[in-house]
């Protein structure tokens, strides 16, 4: 049972999980574990699934999933019978007035939709991952010279749920540098996962840019695959000027995760957020709403 919190009616919700079942099984049981070990983490299995949510043999599983989680089809750009296979569903654009955007340049953003997680006063060699479980800066983006710039500076972690809108976006103007590719495994992000394999994200295959904004000095912005998430791809253009709000890319399928580190002093994360996170709640958040200001 995943239990959130819920800003806007200022009360706990239970998540209603894709795949609940197998995930208790799969990093539960001594089976599934061993099963996990040997093939689901593996970049083969997530590839194989991909290509099945890319093919036409998917397009029957997308209304099923509208229905049992309670989309709002109402938020699609397009008509879900336009959809030519899953992976074009879950990726999907939202229509212009679906995420508001706060553009007030004091005001930081949610980069996506999902359930947010922040910390201020960072320790790069004791980041978070869940109660009792760490990770260091240097272990997750294999580059010292960065670890220091972010050293008491504050992190974000967004996790997107395979329910939620699934395309990231810029949280101010700036220049954001090209990407650099890190290989890894592909463990789920739900936190039945990260309570059961230590430093996952370290070992998760990932992505990081850095965008240089210009009110809330250089963002690391970094994507976080999962199992079953076909690709990660950016749609932004390097090295060229990108405004809030405009789409950096999108995952397909799978539940996955945008990190933030911001540098010392340059925001402060709105406080009920922070205390959720240091209760270890997850708090809802939208694509474009507020989650913190500039200092």
């Amino acid at each position: 049972m995943i239990k959130y919190f819920n800003r806007e009616t200022n009360s706990y919700e239970i998540e209603k999980v894709a795949g609940d079942k197998y995930l208790e099984w799969t990093y539960s049981s001594p089976v599934g574990m061993k099963f996990l070990d040997i093939i689901i983490k593996k970049k083969l299995f997530s590839k194989l699934y991909g290509q099945y949510c890319d093919s036409s043999l998917s397009k029957n599983k997308i209304t099923k999933f509208i229905n049992d989680f309670n989309i709002d089809e109402k938020e699609f750009k397009h008509e879900k019978e336009n959809y030519k296979c899953f992976n074009d569903f879950f990726s999907r654009e939202l229509i212009e007035d679906a995420r508001p955007i706060n553009y007030n340049e004091k005001i930081v953003i949610s980069p996506g939709d999902g359930r947010i997680l922040a910390y201020e006063n960072i320790d790069p060699d004791k980041l978070i991952q869940v109660k009792g479980l760490t990770y260091s800066l240097l272990e997750l983006l294999e580059d010292e010279n960065l670890v220091k710039k972010y050293e008491k500076g504050t992190c974000v972690i967004l996790r997107l749920c395979p329910t939620d809108y699934h395309r990231f976006h810029f949280i101010d103007n700036g220049i954001c540098s090209e990407t650099k590719k890190i290989k890894g495994l592909y463990y789920s992000v739900n936190p039945i996962a990260l309570e059961k394999v230590p430093k996952l994200f370290c070992q998760n295959k990932r992505e990081y840019s850095i965008l240089n904004s210009e009110n809330f000095g250089d963002i690391l912005y970094m994507e976080v695959g999962a199992t079953c998430v076909g690709a990660i791809l950016q749609t932004y253009s390097s090295l060229k000027r990108v405004k809030k709000g405009e789409e950096k890319g999108y995952f397909k399928f799978g539940g996955s995760t945008v990190i933030l580190f911001f540098e010392k002093d340059k925001i402060t994360i709105d406080n009920d957020i922070i205390e959720e996170s240091k209760k270890g709640f997850e708090t809802k958040v939208y694509m474009g709403e507020r989650i913190g200001l500039k200092l």
